[in-house]
């Protein structure tokens, strides 16, 4: 059976800590895999749910970040770090949570997967829109070579799932022919909504989407439309005043209706910039993480936000 499993509180770790726990894990977790199903540990939802979708029945995958929890600052367990060094394949994205990045590299090299290095990525974000800010505020952008938030293009999603579907095929050579259909299967509905985003925002009278932090760079690229982020790629690090008046001018240069809030983040500084610029708010969700018990997923909740964006930007 395929489960996903939620860490524990985080602990101060030390290297002692991890090595003591290599006797723990021989014993530990002795139902995950006992039927000889490949171990998948996912990093957050959007690859959490790539990985559930793509191995089904035939392997078991845990996610190291708490469901409904916002993952850039995630800290990690000594049981999840040992879990890294353990699991038959480990998929993230790289640039997204130091804490993951740091534990692939010391206990998961060879057996990871690296979301970002599947497709072509962006640049990060402009360092002069938000480099002053973060300073200011005292705190600082986990830095990348690139930006991280490829999952919110589906077309990258489908490319994403079918190497998934040729790993994991690798990995569990026996169910090959399985992962590579479920995976096929993925990308197929992955194109269809790519498809509805193309048609839906291909004429829209405002090209300029205002969000909270800078997390849709892949969508705006891949549909022709502009991001204004107030934030960065960390959504933790909130905008000076003067910043704020410089998004209120760009706002108003741009002819946006409306500025973004997300589900995981405080809306209030993102309030404050729509009531400045007196303009409306919409929820456009980054879809970094989902609440436990929540009906919707990435398909749902992606073709969601096609439907907020559209009436937002004017689009016919």
């Amino acid at each position: 059976m395929l489960t996903l499993r939620t860490p524990l509180r985080p602990l101060s770790l030390t290297a002692a800590a991890v090595l003591a726990l290599g006797g723990l894990a021989a014993c530990g977790d002795a139902d995950a895999g006992s039927s000889g199903e490949p171990e998948v540990i996912a990093s957050f939802y959007p690859v959490a749910w790539l990985a559930e979708r793509v191995g089904g029945p035939d392997a078991t995958v845990r996610t190291l970040t708490k469901p409904g929890a916002e993952p850039h600052d995630l800290e990690l367990t000594a049981r999840q770090i040992a879990d890294v060094g353990e699991a038959d394949l480990t998929f993230y994205v790289k640039g997204v949570q130091p804490a993951v990045d740091d534990a692939v590299g010391k206990h998961g090299k060879g057996k990871a997967l690296d979301a970002a290095t599947l497709v072509k990525t962006l640049p990060p974000p402009a360092e002069e829109e938000h480099g002053q800010e973060e300073e200011e505020h005292g705190h600082e952008e986990h830095e990348s070579s690139h930006d991280p938030h490829i999952w919110l293009d589906p077309s990258r999603m489908a490319t994403i799932a079918t190497a998934l579907g040729d790993r994991l095929a690798s990995v569990d050579a026996p169910r090959a022919a399985a992962y590579r259909e479920r995976a096929k299967t993925l990308a197929a509905q992955l194109t269809a909504l790519d498809g509805r985003y193309r048609d839906g925002l291909k004429t829209c009278k405002t090209k300029s989407v205002v969000t909270a932090h800078a997390a849709f760079g892949y969508l705006t690229d891949r549909y022709g439309l502009r991001q204004i982020s107030i934030a960065g790629v960390d959504p933790a690090n909130e905008p000076s005043p003067k910043r704020l008046a410089e998004l209120t001018h760009e706002i108003e240069e741009a002819g946006a209706t409306t500025v973004f809030t997300e589900t995981l983040v405080s809306p209030k500084v993102a309030q404050t910039l729509a009531r400045e610029a007196g303009v409306k708010t919409a929820v456009l969700d980054p879809v970094e993480g989902i609440a436990a018990g929540a009906s919707g997923d990435y398909l749902t909740i992606m073709q969601k936000n096609l439907d907020t964006l559209r009436p937002a930007l004017g689009c016919s």
